[in-house]
């Protein structure tokens, strides 16, 4: 008799862990069939149309297999590979001034900013301020700031009697050009996210530092910036994906030019699409820019497993 009430209970056990996983399938299906419509079918169809020969000029196309990956790593021609690397080496560096001007003034920021005074405040919101404005807007404004006959900067270096400098139109001055508007717009975010974090740290740590005898800067070395690595983790990668993928700034600004200094690889990938027409290899190097970005993030997810402090 108990074996039988025994094995009846397994079964509506079961049946109640059937339930609870069908009805959490259900509640994660609508977030489910959202990415794999709006990310993973168009990642398989700009895979596809790198296969082909298709031409915004033409109507039709034909499947021609890795033809296009053989231009893009200079199998067939040098010029592919020539525009990738060069494309690809601006975009890093881009990414590495945002990325790490972000994070350190960020920081350096949120340290400044911490006491909760009306009048830090006030300065907070000032700071974060422009990344509430338009790109195109705020663009316009420094291109007329980085104007080399009558823009502020240079009218303020001609008043010191220094020579102006051609900020938007040089080889060596319009990318950290681009890099500074970028950080003006994005700091006071990871101000306030390295702000927040900080609030949220147990002040234990500092007090049983401080009866131990450290100063401010030990405190920070060995308390604060290991309690903040998850955060830091998450504005580096968030802010990595971000820059790498920049194209609105540069296409306003400076068009790829002047002498592609400013040329980063989404930009070089709407040319192809709609200036040169080539919607087949526009594809091939954004399938390709997607898997280097994919390689990157799981990399980077892999090495904070090991390295970064999650105790906080």
């Amino acid at each position: 008799m108990s074996t039988v009430k025994l094995s009846t209970g397994k079964r509506k056990n079961s049946a109640f862990k059937t339930r609870g996983k069908i009805y959490d399938f259900c509640c994660a299906l609508p977030a489910l069939i959202f990415f794999v419509v709006f990310t993973y079918y168009p990642i398989v169809e700009l895979f596809r149309y790198s296969l082909t020969d298709w031409n915004l000029m033409k109507d039709t196309y034909n499947y021609v297999g890795f033809k296009n990956y053989a231009w893009l790593f200079g199998i067939t021609s040098n010029v592919g590979w020539k525009n990738f690397s060069e494309t690809l080496s601006v975009t890093l560096m881009y990414t590495v001034g945002e990325v790490v001007g972000g994070c350190v003034l960020g920081l350096l920021l949120a340290l400044l900013f911490e006491r909760m005074s009306t009048s830090f405040k006030v300065m907070r919101t000032l700071v974060i301020l422009p990344r509430y404005v338009t790109v195109s807007a705020s663009a316009l404004v420094f291109m007329l700031m980085y104007n080399d006959s009558f823009g502020l900067l240079n009218q303020g270096l001609r008043a010191l009697g220094l020579e102006p400098v051609k900020w938007l139109t040089s080889k060596t001055t319009a990318l950290p050009s681009v890099i500074v508007f970028s950080l003006w717009r994005s700091v006071g975010y990871a101000m306030m996210i390295y702000l927040s974090a900080i609030k949220g740290l147990s002040q234990d740590y500092f007090e049983a530092a401080a009866l131990d005898g450290a100063g401010g800067f030990q405190k920070f070395r060995y308390i604060t910036l290991p309690l903040i690595a998850p955060t830091t983790l998450f504005l580096g990668v968030t802010s990595f994906l971000a820059a790498m993928k920049v194209f609105q700034t540069v296409d306003i600004m400076t068009s790829g030019g002047p002498m592609s200094s400013t040329n980063v690889i989404v930009y070089w990938i709407y040319s192809l699409a709609f200036r040169n027409y080539r919607v087949d290899r526009a594809s091939a190097v954004g399938f390709v820019f997607f898997l280097i970005l994919l390689i990157c993030t799981v990399l980077t997810m892999n090495v904070s497993d090991r390295k970064v402090n999650y105790d906080a």
